[in-house]
């Protein structure tokens, strides 16, 4: 633990002024609990401490020196000795900075294990994934990860860490709350506040942001996993085991894994959309049949790499970003533009005919008549699936198929789609007649 957040507990000697006092050595946290927000710079931490009380007053000290905590969200709660320990207020000394005082009233003397909490900034965490393709790429080992960074300015240790997917609606940003030099503004600025000390009369809104975010703790085990649990709009990945997180740092920690997931690669052209290029996409459902589907996956960057054979050599494919995928749904992943597999459309005629004229003998409608050639090219070891979309600007058309094609699929009203598989190490060439029906031409296409 860094200097910057220290805890003193000091016996009061007298009611009007601080006269004597006794302070005792800064005890260890015993236990850390990290719960960390992806969708927004929050993170609530719940310490417990063994504290040393004497009988009767009480006063506990805390700063936040150096550190992005939130000293609106103290809170603290004895764990042992209910009824006769009173926590009876939180104040903040005037003109003292970066620094509370709770006042604790106790009828026992001796160590009492308390739970300290609050809401600092400056700790995220970003999930990527890792997707290893078997040979003939129907498969994939997925493995994620998440990489929590600490710059909080405060360090810890042997910290349980807990992940919170899921959006949080924020008033006030935690990061410009723990630089105010005063906690709840100036003191002076009240005419009513004491000339020493500020009072903190929101303290129990924090203890019930504690209350409504807590999970029941997991118990670390060998080997680690990660406990999935959901929680209304949000859902709750705890890390088992405990890690240790120093400010200024990030660290690797591993989500989970499956094996032979099965996936499906597909190669679309579509030149409006992709340019000239041909853009591998891969697919898969978060589902049990896909190895899968337990607990929804947060959003993060795929890699993707191949199995090329001996020795584990992995080849690197691609990668992409995705947003939350639920339980159930389909994800579709592009992998980028493919050099290996080769669209090369090329017109090769062009003529109108049909004309129609209106009163004035102006032409009012025509056939526009477009023939082109298609040549796919595979150069990969393995069979592809290729997705061709031509797209007309109009919804009024016509096509006829020439050559080794297969059907079309009306995509919609103004795109015709065409689905090849090629063999390895193959090229195939088709072509087609589209009759585009412009003007008052549309009327007979109707007919």
């Amino acid at each position: 633990m860094k200097l910057g957040t220290y805890i003193i507990i000091i016996a009061t000697v007298t009611c009007g002024a601080w006269a004597k006092v006794d302070l005792t050595t800064l005890p260890e946290r015993e236990t850390v609990q990290l719960t960390i927000y992806n969708s927004a710079d929050l993170t609530l931490v719940r310490e417990s401490r063994p504290l040393t009380l004497k009988e009767g007053a009480n006063s506990l000290q805390f700063s936040w020196e150096n550190t992005l905590i939130d000293p609106t969200s103290l809170d603290m709660l004895p764990k042992a000795y209910a009824g006769q320990i009173e926590i009876s207020e939180l104040v903040y000394p005037a003109r003292v900075r970066n620094l509370g005082l709770w006042k604790i009233d106790s009828e026992v003397s001796g160590k009492v294990p308390v739970e300290i909490s609050y809401l600092t900034s400056g700790l995220t965490w970003r999930a990527f994934y890792m997707g290893t393709l078997t040979a003939d790429e129907k498969a994939m080992r997925l493995q994620g990860y998440v990489v929590v960074t600490n710059n909080s300015g405060e360090d810890y240790e042997n910290a349980q860490t807990r992940l919170i997917v899921g959006k949080v609606h924020m008033i006030d940003e935690i990061a410009a709350l723990a630089r105010r030099q005063y906690p709840y503004g100036s003191p002076i600025a009240v005419p009513r506040a004491p000339a020493a000390m500020a009072a903190a009369p929101a303290r129990t809104l924090a203890r019930g942001a504690v209350m409504e975010m807590a999970v029941m703790d997991t118990a670390a085990a060998k080997p680690k996993e990660i406990v999935k649990e959901g929680l209304s709009e949000y859902f709750l990945y705890t890390i088992e085991g405990n890690e240790t997180i120093p400010t200024g740092w990030s660290k690797r920690l591993p989500s989970f894994e499956a094996d032979e997931v099965p996936v499906v690669n597909l190669y679309k052209y579509e030149e409006e959309r992709y340019g000239p290029q041909v853009i591998r996409f891969l697919s898969f459902k978060n589902n049990a049949e896909h190895k899968l589907g337990e607990t929804p996956i947060p959003g993060g960057v795929l890699k993707v790499y191949r199995n090329a054979g001996g020795a584990q050599h992995l080849s690197y494919t691609g990668q992409s970003a995705f947003k939350y995928i639920p339980v159930d749904e389909d994800v579709e992943l592009s992998l980028g533009a493919a050099a290996d597999i080769v669209v090369e459309p090329r017109l090769m005629d062009h003529a109108t005919e049909n004309y129609r004229f209106d009163s004035k003998g102006n032409v009012a409608g025509w056939d526009d008549v477009q023939t082109y050639r298609i040549k796919v090219s595979n150069t990969r070891d393995i069979p592809v699936k290729i997705e061709i979309k031509r797209n007309f600007h109009t919804s009024y058309w016509k096509l006829t198929n020439k050559g080794d094609c297969g059907a079309y699929e009306a995509e919609d009203l103004d795109t015709a789609k065409y689905t090849l598989v090629l063999e390895p190490q193959t090229r195939r060439t088709f072509e087609y007649v589209v009759r585009l029906y412009q003007g008052t031409r549309q009327e007979d296409w109707r007919k």
